[in-house]
């Protein structure tokens, strides 16, 4: 073995050091061990260098790496967050946020109707009490008004609140959750929660914690397809939000993490989780001081009303809806797009218990009377009404049909009806009003005496013959306005319209309240039989007008528009002027008494309280009218006749069993108890009349003339063994114009548009009509959705409107056309 010194293995782990200089040992001196050699440099040491890491000892970062890590982190956030805060803005609505429903309320504020895809009402924080809006930030988020927009401590805490089983809280505050439902999704996605981060912070900023409370709590989804606490509070209460108890909204809130789930109506087996959520709420409210501990013991679980679809436009509603939104839309109230964007919070002036007593009374009297399977006239049995206010005119019940979603058409409304009889009192209205006189220079007034035989030719008519039928051809002789108007005598109004002028007799009913475009209101003699379509609300208007003395209020069927639960839209000045002179109107009125007291309407008589009226028939039996009303309503009841399939008018001869309905049978009969049910519990108020001079005395019954009143104003054609002889007239002298007919001026055989037909008449009419009517008589072909039912401000025709079935015909008797029966 050598003698040299050997080299030293280094250390593992460490490098081994530099080589040494020659003659230096391996103590770094000169030299070998224990030899001398040059003296060491023992003044300055020199500084040992730190030895390489090798191995696993590598993998460990040095405290440089980890510092300057945590620095270049630190900037990358700070710069990533600066950067993200002015990338994303704050975005328009999502599309479901905005979408409100319209919601329809009764007079008292009880809801009537919603409609809309999304059953939301958007109300202010005003109008949710503060129970509500304490319960919702128990459940969701009880450090709201102090927190930031983003809490992480809310989401560790609600966490453990889970996991210990103190109940299920949200770990998103309610701003960001706002944010998730009205400006982003329900997506679960890396982006969506970038993007709520970066908006909700911004909207903490911009935005009062009360605006972003009162947005989450309309946004909000409760179920039972309402979104919103406005519609929940319907939905499961049938109450406002202004009202809910601190039970009730405990009830509300605890819905917002499972909605369906805690519906203990929907789903009863989960009533105890639901009772167990909504302790918690309670409790939450206690331990923040919302909700006093006696209180809390007080309260109870609430029971949730059965589960209803808010949006069902069964029933009147539908009907009620459309009316409700021509109206708007047609007097400028509000735009049609901005009505469909919903957000409209409408208070209509229908008032609920008389709506329900109009619907009543239509059930009792007229439909529970139908037997569809038996008779196929059953089945075209249709009904309309509308109810006014006089001294306000305002709408207070309506019928359109027995059901929305099975008929379309709204009854109320329809102008495609014949008005018949209940026509006559404008024409005495118009001749008290223009001081006018027969043709012999006699003032009319209740008291003057008129021809009434069946088909006496008018005098002073230069438009051609016109010789109108009387009921059945009956003749009265000479009678009394009064007696005449009792029995609602033909011959005499068609008489009275040329001697006050049918041009005046027009403008009289449009100043009363008829639309200037009713369809058939022309000046002519048989504007006093009624050929005009008026609708039931037109008519009602008109004799709330009577009934108010001659002052005319535009009907109005809206009290409010709310716009978002806060702006409220403007609405049209009640005007109200004097249409007719009160001397008039109240004329008019004494006259009417009489046909209740004595005449063909004495079924109405069972409202019991003193009332005015007229019954009316159309052509051929297609409608049966009343018209009538006591000093605090005024009401106007049509049974119609229309063919379901082709909208076709169709003669209710035989319906409920009967040879004939007139119009002071069901028309009355449902009058009468409408009216009585309706001012159930209001004073007995009598007419106030101030009379034309002369009317306060009633002449004595005229000896020549029938003590039997018409039954009911039926009108229709005549039988061919019973046609008229064709000259008389009251004074012996033949009426100037084409003695050869009876059609009257501007028409051609009794059908407005194409040539008349020749066939004999239907086996239950008998002969031929050939009146002018709204109509050509035929099938006007459609459905029953297609017809009729024009808004209550609109004018002209009607499509789909049908005068009467095709099978009446126009004949001939002797060659003379014959006139119709209108009464």
């Amino acid at each position: 073995m050598s003698d040299e010194p050997q080299p030293q293995q280094p250390h593992p782990g460490w490098a081994q050091k530099e080589p040494q200089a020659a003659g230096e040992g391996p103590t770094g001196g000169p030299g070998a061990p224990g030899t001398s050699g040059a003296p060491a440099d023992s003044g300055k040491a020199k500084k040992p260098r730190r030895p390489r890491r090798t191995g696993w000892r590598r993998l460990i970062p040095t405290w440089r790496i980890v510092l300057s890590t945590v620095v270049v982190g630190l900037l990358l956030i700070v710069g990533g967050f600066f950067l993200g805060y002015q990338l994303v803005q704050i975005p328009p609505a999502n599309a479901l946020a905005t979408k409100q429903s319209n919601v329809y309320l009764y007079a008292d504020g009880s809801v009537l109707a919603r409609d809309g895809e999304v059953n939301r009402e958007s109300v202010g924080l005003a109008r949710i009490s503060k129970d509500a809006q304490h319960a919702v930030l128990a459940a969701e988020d009880r450090d709201f008004y102090t927190e930031s927009a983003i809490d992480p401590g809310a989401m560790v805490r609600a966490g453990w609140n889970t996991a210990t089983g103190k109940g299920k809280q949200s770990g998103s505050t309610i701003t960001q959750q706002y944010v998730k439902n009205y400006y982003l999704g329900q997506e679960q996605t890396v982006t969506r929660k970038v993007k709520e981060f970066f908006i909700s912070i911004k909207l903490d900023r911009e935005k009062s914690k009360s605006e972003i409370l009162e947005g989450y709590l309309n946004t909000s989804f409760f179920g039972r397809g309402a979104y919103g606490i406005q519609a929940a509070a319907q939905a499961y209460f049938g109450t406002d939000a202004k009202d809910l108890t601190a039970a009730q909204g405990a009830y509300l809130a605890s819905l917002l993490n499972a909605p369906s789930q805690y519906d203990v109506v929907a789903h009863p087996e989960n009533r105890p989780a639901a009772e167990a959520r909504w302790k918690y709420v309670m409790n939450g409210m206690v331990d923040k001081g919302w909700l006093s501990p006696a209180d809390r013991a007080a309260a109870t679980f609430p029971k949730p009303k059965q589960s209803t679809v808010s949006t069902n436009m069964s029933g009147q509603r539908g009907y009620v809806v459309n009316i409700v939104k021509s109206y708007l839309t047609e007097n400028g109230i509000v735009d049609e797009e901005e009505l469909g964007r919903g957000g409209y919070r409408i208070t209509t002036t229908l008032q609920k218990d008389k709506q329900d007593a109009f619907v009543k009374a239509v059930d009792d009297k007229l439909i529970s009377q139908l037997d569809k399977k038996e008779r196929k006239v059953d089945t075209y049995v249709r009904a309309g009404g509308a109810s006014v206010d006089p001294k306000t005119g305002k709408v207070v019940a309506m019928y359109n049909g027995i059901d929305y979603v099975k008929q379309y058409t709204p009854n109320a409304v329809r102008r495609d009806f014949q008005v018949g009889s209940t026509f006559k009192p404008f024409v005495f209205t118009s001749a008290v009003e223009n001081h006018s006189e027969t043709q012999d220079g006699r003032t009319i007034n209740p008291n003057t005496r008129y021809d009434g035989t069946s088909e006496r030719p008018v005098q002073g008519w230069s438009g051609g013959r016109y010789a109108p039928e009387n009921e059945d051809h009956h003749d009265y002789g000479h009678v009394t306005v009064r007696e005449a108007t009792d029995k609602s005598v033909n011959a005499v109004y068609a008489q009275m319209a040329v001697d006050v002028g049918s041009d005046k007799v027009k403008q009289t009913a449009i100043d009363l309240g008829l639309s200037k475009n009713t369809p058939e209101l022309t000046p002519s003699p048989s504007i006093a039989l009624g050929v005009a379509t008026a609708s039931p609300l037109d008519m009602a208007q008109a004799y709330a007008t009577i009934a108010n003395h001659g002052r005319h209020s535009t009907y109005t069927l809206v009290e409010q528009v709310m716009k978002d639960g806060k702006q409220e839209v403007e609405l049209p000045q009640r005007r109200e002027h004097q249409a007719v002179s009160r001397e008039s109107a109240d004329t008019t009125t004494s006259v009417l008494r009489s046909v209740v007291e004595k005449g063909t309407a004495t079924a109405a008589q069972a409202a019991g309280r003193p009332a005015a009226g007229k019954t009316g028939t159309a052509e051929e039996d297609t409608a049966a009218w009343f018209a009538g009303y006591t000093p605090d309503l005024a009401t106007v009841v049509a049974v119609m006749g229309q063919d379901p399939k082709t909208a076709a008018h169709k003669p209710l001869y035989g319906a409920m069993g009967l040879a004939r309905i007139n119009g002071g049978g069901a028309p009355a009969e449902i009058w009468s108890q409408y009216t009585r049910n309706a001012l159930k519990g209001e004073p007995v108020a009598d007419f106030d009349l101030r009379l034309q001079d002369g009317a306060d005395v009633t002449a004595p019954p005229s000896g020549d003339a029938s003590d039997e009143p018409g039954d009911g104003d039926e009108s229709g054609s005549s039988d061919p063994d019973d046609q008229p002889t064709g000259d008389e007239d009251g004074s012996g002298t033949d009426t100037p114009g084409d003695s050869g007919g009876s059609t009257p001026p501007g028409d051609s055989g009794g059908h407005e548009s194409g040539p008349p037909s020749t066939g004999g008449g239907t086996p239950s009419t008998g002969g031929p009509s050939t009146e002018p009517g709204p109509t050509g008589g035929g099938d006007s072909g459609g459905d029953d959705s297609s017809n009729g039912g024009t808004g209550p401000g609109g004018g002209g025709d009607t499509t789909g409107a049908g005068g009467g079935d095709s099978d009446t015909t126009a004949g001939t008797v002797a060659g003379l056309p014959a006139t119709p029966r209108r009464q």
